[in-house]
């Protein structure tokens, strides 16, 4: 606990003002292009594609069950490990950039999911491919949800598209009122410097 707190008290890494907006302009840019796609598979998901099908072999070790989930699972702990890490290491254009794409991982999972009944995506595996099923098909089955898919894969994807516009929203924030504070402690010391040179004289 003691940890945490310390980690807490610590202040984020500045970032440059020229940095910020170039973050800024490309989170704005990616916005775009994912709500361009309506749903559609983004360039980034193929590499999401790759962590979840790493999920499926490293969680099926544990049993069928976690296999199933193991892909969905390992997907989204990624990124919220490494966000997690550059947390404690108040970098903060690499705890937002980590978020931002843990948040992206929603749409891609709300897209499988709305998919589970019609199963007109093309399914990938590492294994047999006569043994090959619809992870959420299997899944919602299994708790009774099936007929419910398109409603949760909808409120999965307006969470993750809240998330992303949030942390987003968050880093202009936090930065630019660093920045600000910043520029007026040295504004205050530099004219706190002159009243003292007058008074010397």
């Amino acid at each position: 606990m003691m940890g945490l707190q310390s980690i807490l008290h610590e202040p984020w890494k500045p970032v440059p003002r020229p940095q910020l907006i170039s973050w800024l302009i490309f989170y704005a840019g990616f916005l775009g292009y994912a709500f361009s796609a309506h749903g559609g598979f983004l360039f980034i998901d193929c590499a999401n594609l790759v962590v979840h099908e790493g999920g499926h072999n490293l969680f099926g070790w544990f049993g069928p069950a976690l296999g199933l989930w193991g892909g969905t699972l390992f997907q989204w702990l990624v990124p919220f490990l490494l966000a997690a890490y550059f947390f404690t290491e108040r970098q903060i254009t690499g705890f937002v950039f980590c978020l931002f794409f843990f948040f992206e991982n929603w749409l891609y999972t709300a897209t499988y999911m709305a998919d589970a009944r019609a199963q007109v995506l093309p399914l990938v595996t590492t294994g047999d491919p006569e043994f090959v099923e619809h992870d959420f098909y299997a899944i919602f089955s299994g708790l009774g949800v099936l007929n419910h898919d398109t409603q949760i894969a909808a409120v999965v994807r307006l969470l993750g598209w809240c998330g992303m516009i949030a942390v987003t929203m968050w880093m202009a924030r936090r930065t630019l009122g660093t920045q600000e504070s910043s520029e007026s402690a040295t504004s205050a010391t530099i004219r706190n410097q002159e009243i003292l040179n007058r008074r010397v004289r």
